[in-house]
């Protein structure tokens, strides 16, 4: 016999959509990283440079995503028995916390800028800006759909930076035209602080979705007290206790609880019965059932009450 640890469920996440679309997203990103810091600097624009912060964070951010894209394709082993999909999540929270440190950095430098003004380049900021603008459109069209087809955090993840720089875009663009036309200057870092805030909120959410499964709490689209009811109603159970419902990582979910059964009914007929409600209704496919005996399994107090009530 070999050292495989085998499954009944495969415990990876093949994502050839979520690949292709991260991989087109890096490099038109990197390209434009690029391209918008150098005009950052030549134009000594701080919404520009703030905007290019992001970008940075976009690129390590797509980095991290696509690495969980490929661990999350790896074999379970004894050691790693959900595989590495829980990667995807800790990706997505250090994604989160990059755009909440970038969010407080860009906040502090505008807080300089204002007391400190700068002069800067109209033509090259309104520049870069329309061109940047232009290419966070298409990579959110990209990534969105990419979404709709394959639910994964990492995309949402990245798909909140690129909203956050399309906005930025469109900042930079606006603070372009006002310092143009009337010369307040005070305007870059005002926009480049309102660009932090866009990208502190969407941190936030991708920190607490993320935080919220790393602790494994019950998923938002599952009642845990309706499928505890819908277990309870299968012909021959009697109690249903000890649930613990989780999501391994985006879409990935797992299901563990106790059940009294009737002695005149078989264990295995139940435990197939809870399998496939769990399947057609929830789609859960990884749950593991115990069937369990009061007068045997000591349960203490609960054990005690239920015994007198079904005395």
């Amino acid at each position: 016999m070999n050292n495989v640890d085998y499954h009944h469920l495969n415990h990876v996440k093949v994502q050839s959509t979520s690949k292709k679309t991260l991989w087109i997203t890096l490099l038109l990103t990197l390209f434009f990283t690029i391209v918008e810091i150098v005009g950052g600097l030549l134009s000594n624009s701080l919404a520009l440079l703030s905007d290019s912060a992001h970008m940075i964070s976009d690129v390590l951010a797509l980095g991290l995503s696509m690495t969980a894209i490929y661990m999350a394709t790896r074999q379970p082993n004894r050691k790693y028995t959900f595989g590495f999909l829980r990667f995807e999540i800790i990706a997505s929270f250090l994604n989160g916390l990059a755009l909440g440190v970038i969010a407080i950095g860009i906040f502090v430098e505008g807080i300089k800028r204002i007391i400190h003004p700068q002069e800067v380049n109209f033509g090259l900021m309104l520049t870069i800006s329309c061109i940047g603008l232009i290419v966070n459109i298409v990579l959110t069209v990209i990534l969105s759909r990419s979404n709709k087809e394959e639910e994964n955090l990492n995309i949402k993840s990245a798909l909140w930076h690129f909203i956050g720089d399309m906005l930025s875009s469109i900042g930079v663009i606006t603070s372009a035209i006002v310092i143009h036309f009337t010369g307040f200057t005070m305007m870059d870092p005002l926009i480049s602080m309102v660009i932090g805030g866009i990208i502190f909120t969407g941190g936030f959410k991708i920190i607490r979705e993320s935080y919220l499964i790393l602790m494994e709490s019950v998923p938002d689209k599952f009642n845990l007290d309706e499928i505890r009811h819908d277990i309870s109603q299968i012909e021959g159970v009697e109690d249903v206790h000890e649930m613990h419902l989780w999501a391994v990582t985006t879409d990935h979910y797992s299901i563990t609880a106790h059940v009294f059964v009737r002695p005149s009914i078989q264990p295995h007929c139940v435990i197939l019965a809870i399998n496939d409600t769990l399947k057609k209704k929830y789609g859960i496919y990884h749950s593991t059932i115990q069937i369990e005996d009061p007068l045997i399994h000591d349960h203490g107090q609960y054990g005690k009450e239920f015994l007198q009530l079904h005395a």
